[in-house]
């Protein structure tokens, strides 16, 4: 799995401020995306040792990593959610373009998860005609829950 580009961001997560890194090579191709060309397969290998390169310029400020993309290699998103959870403990969020989650989608390992692929018809997170849904995870014994806090983006 590679990224194109990373920053640290405050909308994207409600609430937190998050490092998000833009995975590339995105199999979803939503009309009128915002960032197409992160559809290709370019960019650098996103790697424990990559995130911590960079966990460990900004740590003191965060409190949350997503993962902007990855449709392509869900496993590879999971693996480093998990790592970045037991080794900084700190929130994870997954951007989704997908109808719904993949079966391979391991929720113990994420705090957020986003699902949906834009569509202009239907506007953004911060629409209330969106299609797309931010869920916070909660973590109760050994289930996860999702709670629908989209409506966070319109306050």
């Amino acid at each position: 799995m590679k990224y194109y580009n990373y920053d640290i961001v405050f909308q994207e997560i409600p609430d937190e401020t998050t490092l998000a890194f833009n995975i590339t090579n995105c199999p979803c191709f939503c009309k009128e995306c915002h960032s197409p060309f992160l559809a290709e397969d370019i960019g650098t290998s996103l790697t424990e040792e990559t995130i911590d390169d960079i966990l460990k310029k900004y740590i003191n400020g965060l409190t949350c990593v997503a993962f902007m993309g990855g449709d392509a290699d869900v496993q590879a998103v999971n693996n480093l959610a998990k790592w970045v959870k037991t080794q900084y403990n700190l929130k994870t969020a997954w951007y989704s373009g997908r109808e719904t989650l993949s079966d391979l989608f391991q929720p113990q390992f994420f705090d957020y998860v986003k699902i949906g692929p834009y569509k202009p018809e239907c506007g953004a997170l911060d629409k209330p005609t969106t299609n797309q849904r931010l869920y916070r995870i909660k973590h109760i014994n050994d289930t996860c829950e999702l709670e629908d806090i989209t409506a966070k983006f319109r306050k």
